[in-house]
């Protein structure tokens, strides 16, 4: 008779800081797997504990007290199937990432993480001290080591647990979200699998935190690299995946393997599971936005009553004298279509108002820019008034694109709690909202298809002031994500004078992107904590 074992992947979303809640999650989620999958051990994500990324919350005397008890809770609590998870482990002032392994009260294996990423969106090496031994331990007869996460991305942690004895291995994982994101960890994983011949089953959680999305994707890989198992993208669930050793070794079984989610609905997927657990997760009763006619707002919407629910959601469309009847026809369709609540709140009497008060100090001057702001500014006065006193988070409805260059007003159109598509150029907004449509109409087409403008003076199109969004936005991914410079982006292709003045934009609005809303990063690089050039600087293009 082969030795078998019956694992249950406890793919979820937990709360950072939150030890009680996620605990509680833990013991019954452990029952679950017990009682319904009759499982020989659980398996639940990297820092599950205290949830990840828990950042400077590490440093703080409270959290070390409750992670202790945290885990001694569990230990008590749970009997007759093994549990592994992962928790902060504090060694007088060191501090690791690490993972125990319990059975019915007593330590099967402790693990501490080898290799701690410090690069993009990941800052490790800020709190955790690396570990440098691997652990192996024994259940039904089947020897299985553990890596956490970053371990997988490079040959050593496995090695060293295959060579400690391991004939498979079980990785727990907080990877976030990113375009191609699951692709790249299968093709991590199997570079792994294929150096040292043994199978290894990967749990990754889901929901998100602040800028990061964390999309599940759990998987298991048999030792010649095929993926037996997929679980659903995030979706928070409880996932089979049974092991068997013969004599040629430990495999798989073949389960359910989800396909891969295409590009531009993956993409969806994670803006509305960010939305949705910024808004909830921060104890907001819904969202209030301000809704234009344009194609921003309009997928902003859709992407938060898919997040929240209509009765969740408020738009207020404010019109003014440049202000389109296309504009205001548009997205008084979309709120009947999405049936939220909806209102219209003209700007012209603030407008007037605010002029006039700076009359005297603005005597001698042409009319600029200035006067766009301010049309800006006063949306932004009453969006966040109502806020205040709904208790609804104000959504902005900027792109990449814009924050780029700076074609954003402060504290007018950039005023808000989170900004969903921060991370998507103008280019992808309008594939997002031709995807959300291909399900159901939800944005009306001449949004989608009309030229983009602001209307903040007549007959204004983005244009005016930018490159057509097909030149701009492959430059400023260019620069942004892949780090390149002036003379090789224009061997690609583009201008120079064109690349020069771009550059120059997103160096020159620094000071406005540090002033933005968190938003949802989806991309190699987003505005935010992988983003950190300077405000002062007095480096020039064309290097």
């Amino acid at each position: 008779m082969s030795e078998e074992i019956t694992i249950a992947l406890a793919q979820l979303d937990l709360v950072v800081g939150d030890v009680a809640g996620n605990t509680e999650k833990i013991i019954d989620y452990a029952g679950r797997a017990h009682d319904d999958m009759r499982a020989d051990l659980i398996v639940f994500p990297e820092l599950s504990i205290c949830g990840y990324p828990p950042e400077d919350l590490l440093f703080h005397t409270g959290l070390r007290r409750r992670v202790d008890e945290a885990l001694a809770s569990i230990r008590e609590s749970v009997r007759d199937i093994a549990v592994m998870l992962g928790f902060p482990e504090y060694d007088g002032d060191d501090i690791y990432n690490a993972c125990v392994v319990f059975k019915d009260g007593k330590v099967l294996a402790h693990y501490r993480k080898n290799l701690l990423p410090n690069y993009r969106v990941f800052d490790e090496q800020r709190y955790f001290i690396a570990g440098k031994e691997p652990a192996v331990f024994s259940l039904n007869g089947i020897r299985v080591g553990i890596n956490i996460c970053e371990d997988l991305w490079k040959s050593g942690p496995a090695a060293a647990s295959r060579a400690a004895g391991a004939e498979v291995i079980i990785a727990i994982n907080g990877s976030p979200y990113e375009r191609d994101s699951q692709r790249q960890r299968e093709r991590a994983v199997q570079q792994r699998v294929r150096e040292t011949g043994i199978p290894t089953v990967y749990l990754n959680m889901v929901g998100g935190q602040d800028e990061l999305v964390f999309d599940g994707g759990s998987f298991a890989m048999a030792a010649n690299g095929d993926v037996t198992f997929r679980a659903e993208p995030f979706k928070e669930d409880l996932y089979k995946v049974e092991l068997a050793a013969n004599a040629a070794g430990v495999a798989p079984r073949d389960g359910e393997v989800v396909p891969i989610l295409p590009g531009d609905r993956n993409d969806y997927e994670a803006l509305v599971c960010g939305t949705r657990d910024y808004v909830r997760k921060n104890g907001f009763p819904g969202i209030i936005l301000g809704l234009s006619g344009g194609i921003d707002s309009a997928l902003v919407l859709a992407i938060a009553c898919d997040a929240l629910g209509a009765e969740q959601v408020q738009a207020v469309m404010m019109p003014f004298r440049y202000t389109s009847n296309m504009s205001q026809e548009d997205a008084a369709k979309q709120a009947g279509l999405l049936g939220i609540r909806y209102d219209v709140i003209p700007i012209e009497p603030i407008y007037e108002a605010t002029v006039r008060q700076l009359q005297g100090l603005f005597a001698g001057c042409e009319p600029d820019v200035t006067e766009e702001n301010i049309q800006a500014r006063c949306r932004g006065l009453l969006l966040m008034s109502i806020s205040n006193k709904s208790g609804r988070m104000l959504l902005t409805t900027g792109n990449k694109s814009e924050m780029a260059v700076g074609y954003a007003t402060l504290y007018g159109d950039m005023a808000g709690g989170f900004a969903p598509i921060k991370d998507c150029s103008k280019s992808q907004v309008y594939a997002l909202a031709r995807y959300r449509n291909s399900v159901s109409e939800v944005i009306p087409e001449r949004v989608i298809t009309r030229p983009p403008s602001a209307e903040l003076r007549p007959n204004q199109k983005d244009t005016d002031s930018l490159p057509d969004y097909n030149v701009l936005d492959p430059i400023l991914e260019a620069f942004i994500e892949k780090d390149m410079s002036v003379a090789e982006i224009v061997a690609s292709g583009f201008d120079k004078d064109v690349v020069v003045r771009v550059l120059e934009l997103v160096k020159r609005n620094e000071y406005k992107r540090r002033q933005a809303p968190p938003g949802i990063r989806i991309s190699g690089r987003a505005f935010g904590r992988d983003w950190r050039y300077p405000i002062t600087s007095r480096y020039t293009f064309p290097e």
